[in-house]
């Protein structure tokens, strides 16, 4: 009996020690809180090598282009609550219609708005600056922090409802303010810095920190509606939360790589999948991609190792490709456009799951132009006038039809800083010296 009683005791000796269901010993309770609460992502491994195959257009592939679109405001930073863009209609001369002077002495923000004919700029120093192209003068300039934190840069966040904006920073602030009473409605201090773009539905404010915290806000009052905390990361990468809408949901890629979908009615938690491809689970584990598109149907997620089209109503993954695109890709009706980090233009038909073209846009650039090769830099690519229209970062855009012949290319008359927006049948973008350029 003795020996039995032993036996037993050691049995359960060893049993506790190499415990990995209660977690109660200290050398590993930690780690195993932190592991169980990822047990259920969906996890997305990666073995293959980047795509980098040229692929010639067939003519079984037809293209539905929609209407072009006279724009005449861009109240989001990146245009729509889909943040894809539509066949914007533009002035085919680019001339150069009018170029202000210097708008600010510090650094803008390449990001900016535009409604009833005003531009809404911001700079380091945390001004609001809302510029006038029918007077072509700054109308009001507003700054928030006054002489407070001079020498910190103010990294502002916007987003504009008809003549209010709302502001979220890297210091923890938001606040509303309306510019044509030129007056603060509400202001909030936060503590925690927001780090991701803004975005609005059903009159609430929705942000996130750099804890990736998602906030959804009144946007009367500021006051906080809900907190959606999601994971946080120990190491703050370069990577920007990204919010984006559709008509049901609106979704976050966080910088541990985890897209959130999340009801707008409700603002429950529908279902969300990690695209971290690391195999480490530490969540100080870093990731990296761009900004979030979709077309209600259908998420796009770039990141620094595949791309992915996965269904806006489940999170099932229709398909991946290992395609690393360098700038922020377009949705057109079923297709993808987007260019890789190896420099191939490719063109994918979603639905189906297949590559429809890919060529080698530089080597197309310079056939066109009648150059030796050159490495070129893209910045960003649109659809205006029924074709995609690539931005390159020494000034030029490149015209493509949608199957990938490229049609004509053009530098315009001044450097560009910013982005490009699409109003009222013209190009607006800055210069390099924080000038405003319009094209028309």
């Amino acid at each position: 009996m003795k020996l039995f009683y032993i036996f037993l005791i050691l049995f359960l000796f060893l049993s506790c020690s190499f415990d990995n269901k209660t977690g109660i010993w200290k050398n590993e309770n930690n780690n195993f809180k932190q592991k169980k609460i990822f047990n259920d992502f969906k996890k997305i491994g990666n073995n293959k090598k980047s795509f980098d195959e040229v692929i010639e257009y067939k003519k079984k592939y037809i293209f539905k282009i929609p209407n072009k679109i006279n724009n005449d405001k861009w109240e989001d930073i990146f245009f729509n609550q889909f943040n894809n863009y539509i066949n914007f209609a533009y002035n085919d001369q680019k001339n150069i219609i009018f170029k202000s002077k210097k708008i600010s002495k510090h650094k803008l923000s390449k990001k900016f708005l535009f409604n009833e004919g005003n531009l809404v700029l911001t700079d380091h120093y945390g001004n609001l600056i809302i510029f006038s192209l029918k007077e072509k003068k700054i109308i009001t300039k507003f700054n928030f922090y006054k002489k407070k934190y001079p020498n910190l840069n103010k990294n502002l966040n916007i987003i504009l409802k008809e003549n209010i904006i709302y502001v979220t920073d890297n210091l923890g602030f938001i606040y509303a303010f309306d510019y044509k009473k030129n007056k603060i409605l509400w202001a909030q201090d936060n503590k925690i810095p927001f780090r991701s773009n803004l975005k609005i539905k059903n009159n609430k404010l929705i942000a996130s920190d750099q804890n990736n915290i998602i906030y959804l806000f009144d946007i009367n009052n500021g006051n906080i509606l809900k907190l959606i905390p999601t994971e946080e990361t120990k190491i703050k990468n370069s990577f920007i939360n990204n919010l984006s809408l559709n008509d049901e949901s609106f979704f976050m890629l966080n910088s541990y790589g985890s897209l959130y979908s999340i009801d707008n009615k409700s603002t429950k938690i529908k279902w969300m999948i990690n695209l971290n491809q690391s195999l480490d689970i530490n969540t100080s584990n870093l990731f990296n991609g761009h900004q979030l598109i979709n077309n209600n149907h259908y998420i796009i997620v770039s990141s620094q190792d595949s791309t992915y089209v996965i269904n806006s109503k489940n999170g099932s993954i229709n398909s991946k490709f290992n395609i690393i695109s360098n700038i922020k890709p377009l949705l057109v009706d079923n297709y993808l456009f987007l260019i890789s980090s190896n420099n191939l233009f490719i063109c994918i038909d979603i639905i189906n799951s297949e590559i429809v073209y890919s060529l080698k846009i530089n080597q197309k650039i310079a056939n066109f132009l009648d150059i030796k090769k050159q490495i070129e830099l893209f910045d960003d690519i649109f659809i205006a006038n029924n074709r995609i229209l690539v931005v390159l970062k020494s000034g030029y855009l490149a015209e493509f039809e949608m199957t990938g012949n490229l049609k004509n290319i053009f530098k315009l008359p001044a450097k560009i800083y910013s982005n490009l927006i699409f109003v009222n049948n013209s190009i607006l973008y800055l210069d390099n010296k924080n000038r405003l350029i319009l094209l028309g």
